[in-house]
């Protein structure tokens, strides 16, 4: 069956970011047929005006009451027309290349869900690219999320996945663990017999637009989200999760041992945030980014073991329900 697509996007109070991933999509390459199909979660107003700025697209909007993104693109794939769905974030943008190399990956090796890579614009401001280049840098977290140069096998987010309209049917779609909906949703199509994979050129702009105490939060619910996982689904534990709280022991066991009079463990801890400041500094050709890399990786780093260890001591050394320990973390 000749493949046909279905763009799923919710969006939450973000006309502007949406009208730009809708005006992303009219430079698509590529020949293979696709609709959009907008979920709006609640918005107040609604972002139906943007629709009409694009009448050459097809194009179904959908308003329904917030519920949360995870219920919101169930809601969209069940009203798509598509036998194969591509779920974004609202603040995301897609290069030109992005439909022509789904349809080349898939038609060479056909898979029920993908994911691809995500970076930053040449648009963006800094704060934007330096997280971008945290997020996804393999001297960071990179190996972690996972990609062509993997530590992990890869778990497609939810910012860019494609998945199959039969993956969709027999899964049941996005649970209500928020955030995490998208590992734990990998993980479920991965126990069904489905198969994942990394299609490098389907690269996403992801835009990021939170503040410095928005992104801590965030990182510190991923911490969280992804202990509450290893205590469902301990086959997909990996140690590569303990990486960022190793990172965290490392740095104050260097500050400890450097107030004692042993600076060995600081200067290679130094040596290492000199590295990635440096490395972040050329990758986005700012020499501001030379202070803002070690900042952006010290927030990540800190919230997410601060989350991860929080949850990994109720749930798996007290032995806590984690929906009665950690009700905000799942919608109902």
């Amino acid at each position: 069956m000749p493949l046909s697509l279905s763009f799923v996007v919710p969006v939450y109070n973000r006309p502007d970011e949406l009208r730009e991933l809708l005006s992303s999509m009219t430079r698509l390459e590529g020949s293979i047929p696709f609709e959009v199909v907008v979920v709006d979660d609640g918005s107040k107003p609604g972002c139906d005006e943007v629709m009409r700025e694009f009448p050459g697209m097809n194009i179904h909007y959908y308003y329904k009451e917030n519920t949360g993104p995870g219920d919101s693109r169930n809601y969209g794939m069940k009203r798509a027309s598509g036998n194969y769905f591509i779920i974004l974030d609202s603040d995301c943008l897609l290069s030109a290349h992005y439909l022509l190399a789904v349809e080349e990956s898939l038609n060479a090796e056909y898979v029920d869900c993908f994911g691809g890579p995500d970076a930053a614009h040449s648009n963006f401001n800094l704060r934007q690219k330096a997280i971008s280049f945290v997020m996804t840098s393999f001297w960071t977290t990179g190996g972690i999320r996972g990609n062509k140069r993997k530590l992990k096998p890869y778990e497609p987010r939810s910012f860019n996945m494609g998945m199959s309209k039969k993956a969709f049917e027999i899964s049941g779609g996005f649970g209500n663990l928020h955030p995490g909906e998208d590992p734990e949703l990998v993980q479920r199509l991965w126990d069904l017999g489905f198969k994942t994979k990394y299609i490098e050129r389907a690269l996403v702009y992801h835009k990021r637009r939170i503040t410095w105490s928005s992104y801590a939060r965030q990182i510190y619910k991923f911490g969280l989200a992804r202990s509450i996982l290893n205590v469902k689904k301990p086959k997909y534990a990996s140690w590569v999760f303990w990486l960022p709280i190793f990172v965290v022991l490392l740095g104050l066991t260097s500050l400890i041992l450097g107030l004692l009079g042993c600076f060995n463990m600081l200067y290679f801890v130094l040596a290492y945030a000199i590295f990635l400041a440096f490395t972040g500094m050329l990758n986005l050709k700012s020499f501001r980014a030379l202070f803002m890399i070690p900042f952006v990786f010290a927030i990540q780093s800190i919230a997410y073991a601060i989350g991860f260890i929080r949850g990994w001591f109720y749930l798996s050394v007290l032995h806590c329900d984690p929906h009665k320990k950690f009700p905000q973390m799942f919608r109902k």
